[in-house]
């Protein structure tokens, strides 16, 4: 019996890995473990790019300037939307306007994809801020 070169554990002459620690002991090992690790990286690297082909969201590199634009627009409004509602939040009105400019943040259309099947459109989004922003502003004019 041999100890591994990583943790010192009791391997088998012949063995090819640790059983303990999993290390190759043999060159071939090495290679093979080697080869096995980037096949999984392509395939984690090819799954993760289908995914965002179909949701339809892609990653700030790819997008185009006026794409860009939008989206940097949705975070302004949502976080100032939301720093809005929190400096109001005893008000009643607070909490549609909280709803508001989280629903319109970039990342949850993200989250809203895989449940729905795809992504909400940009416009439904900002048509769901409208909605809720004018409720909220009204609950606090009326409250």
């Amino acid at each position: 019996m041999r100890s591994c070169p990583r943790c010192e554990a009791s391997i088998d002459d012949d063995a090819r890995y640790c059983v303990e620690c999993g290390a190759p002991q043999t060159e071939d090992a090495a290679g093979e473990l080697d080869e096995y690790v980037q096949r999984q990286a392509r395939q984690v690297a090819d799954e993760r790019d289908d995914e965002s082909a179909s949701d339809g969201l892609a990653d700030a590199a790819d997008l185009t300037d006026r794409e860009q634009l939008w989206r940097r627009g949705c975070y302004v409004v949502g976080y100032g939307t939301v720093v809005v509602a929190l400096t109001l939040v005893p008000q009643i009105g607070a909490l549609p306007l909280l709803v508001a400019g989280v629903a319109i943040l970039p990342p949850v259309r993200r989250l809203t994809a895989k449940p729905l099947g795809s992504p909400l459109k940009r416009e439904v989004m900002a048509g769901l801020y409208a909605i809720l922003a004018l409720v909220g502003v009204a609950l606090l004019v009326l409250g």
